[in-house]
């Protein structure tokens, strides 16, 4: 299970598609097991109003605008964003290793986006490919709906390696009234009615220097939210049934294995539930990307999915945005953190052949058959039953085999969906508020991209 409660992180507080996602393109979603039964009207009434504003920069356009320093904007059938004449050298120490080194960058500022949601958290993801010697930085700047703003927060510093710089998340980033917890920038206090009412980004590429090489950088963006404190969420009622293909492994089965990476398997979660929807999308790596692994281990991907999803500060493999940035440098892929208002939304997806990776924290009696209870866990929903219960690749299961569970669908709608829950003390804590890592192709289908679209996401 995933370490998402521990000092230096806090868990944060938190359709329609018929006829036209059953023909998705989602490599299983065709053939008998999979019966689409959505009604567009049924599933729109279903759908509570959206508390979440999901904004990406993607297209040459969008590349295009704002500032850059140092960097330009590339065409092409995957327009991205790379280091042109650098706009200066800075040295960077790594807290991790103790290196000292020089760098050449080059920056791009977003726009300003204004929030359709003023919003008590903001999470910044991003999706690129950082060659050898280079590595990116991004950062958010608010504004709070009393006028004033936030400073330049950093949201991660990254790199699809580990050679060159540790990728990390940094600590102890506050204003006073805003902290940055890891992954996600929230208000501090909620009730007094503070919110952002909208920021920019900020992107700094990074090359060792007098080389040509450039990170390029595919998709950028944020998802903000204002979820209402709650312990209980709506019931949604079951839409479609049906079940994707999709790989299982087990987290279990890595028990002790490089136990540098988060205390080994047990935690590993997170680049669990990646790797299976990268492969599921044809995601694979080749056996010199896995040499480093003991070949006397099982599922080395695993480990490896745990290598590159590793955040060194918070010494954790369960970072939102490093898990969709290492979805998003396998070929095609792309990544976003985004939350979703129900089940109803899952569903949308499913039907279009995109499975999901949702985040939840539950007791062991709060969830019927899981037979365990974590302060945070993450899991793959793959399909549905006739019944509307959730089927799931949990990989917190003994063995490979024993990964597919079907869970009741109001038990697990609430555990993901809530905000606030009781622990195992009585304690009043924080749930995830609807969570989920969405993976999916560079140039979806059409109808990927209506579910997508229907859920919030920018395709």
């Amino acid at each position: 299970m995933s370490r998402v409660e521990q000092p230096s992180r806090r868990i944060v507080l938190a359709a329609a598609v018929a006829a036209a996602v059953t023909a998705s393109a989602g490599p299983a979603a065709a053939g008998p097991e999979t019966s689409m039964t959505t009604d567009p009207a049924d599933a729109a009434r279903a759908v509570p109003a959206r508390a979440v504003d999901n904004r990406a920069w993607t297209s040459h356009a969008d590349w295009r605008s704002g500032t850059r320093r140092g960097t330009r904007a590339v065409a092409g059938t995957r327009p991205g964003l790379v280091i042109a004449t650098p706009a200066g050298t800075r040295a960077y120490t790594d807290p991790h290793t103790g290196t000292t080194a020089s760098w050449e960058y080059g920056t791009w500022t977003s726009p300003v986006h204004l929030l359709s949601v003023p919003a008590t958290e903001a999470v910044v993801s991003w999706n690129a490919h950082t060659p050898s010697g280079t590595w990116l930085q991004a950062e958010i700047k608010g504004t709070y709906t009393d006028g004033t703003g936030t400073p330049w927060y950093v949201m991660g510093r990254w790199a699809s390696g580990d050679r060159d710089v540790r990728s990390t998340s940094v600590d102890d980033q506050s204003d006073g009234r805003s902290t940055v917890w890891t992954d996600t920038l929230a208000i501090d206090d909620p009730s007094t009615g503070l919110r952002l009412a909208s920021y920019r980004l900020r992107l700094t590429l990074y090359r060792k220097p007098g080389t040509q090489a450039t990170p390029q950088v595919w998709r950028t963006g944020a998802m903000a939210s204002d979820v209402p404190d709650r312990f209980t969420v709506p019931a949604s009622s079951p839409g479609m049934s049906g079940e994707l293909d999709v790989p299982r492994y087990s987290q279990e089965i890595h028990k002790g294995r490089y136990p540098e990476y988060d205390n080994g398997g047990e935690a590993w979660c997170s680049p669990t539930s990646s790797q299976m929807i990268i492969e599921y999308w044809g995601g694979r790596l080749t056996p010199g990307q896995l040499a480093w692994v003991d070949p006397s281990y099982a599922d080395p991907q695993v480990c490896h999915a745990a290598r590159f999803t590793y955040d060194h500060q918070y010494a954790g493999c369960g970072n939102w945005p490093f898990n969709a940035a290492y979805a998003a440098t396998f070929e095609d892929l792309q990544g976003v953190v985004t939350r979703l208002g129900s089940l109803t939304d899952l569903e949308t997806l499913i039907a279009a052949g995109i499975p999901a990776i949702t985040s939840q924290s539950f007791l062991k009696e709060e969830l019927t058959g899981a037979g365990y209870g974590t302060a945070g866990h993450l899991m793959t929903v793959i399909g549905f039953t006739a019944d509307g219960d959730v089927i799931a690749n949990d990989p917190a299961s003994e063995s490979n085999e024993a990964v597919r569970r079907v869970y009741r669908r109001r038990e697990f709608e609430n555990i993901w969906l809530r905000t606030k829950r009781y622990n195992a003390t009585g304690k009043v804590v924080s749930g995830t508020g609807g969570v989920c890592y969405l993976y999916f192709p560079a140039r979806p289908s059409a109808a990927q991209r209506t579910a997508l679209a229907a859920v919030g996401v920018r395709a």
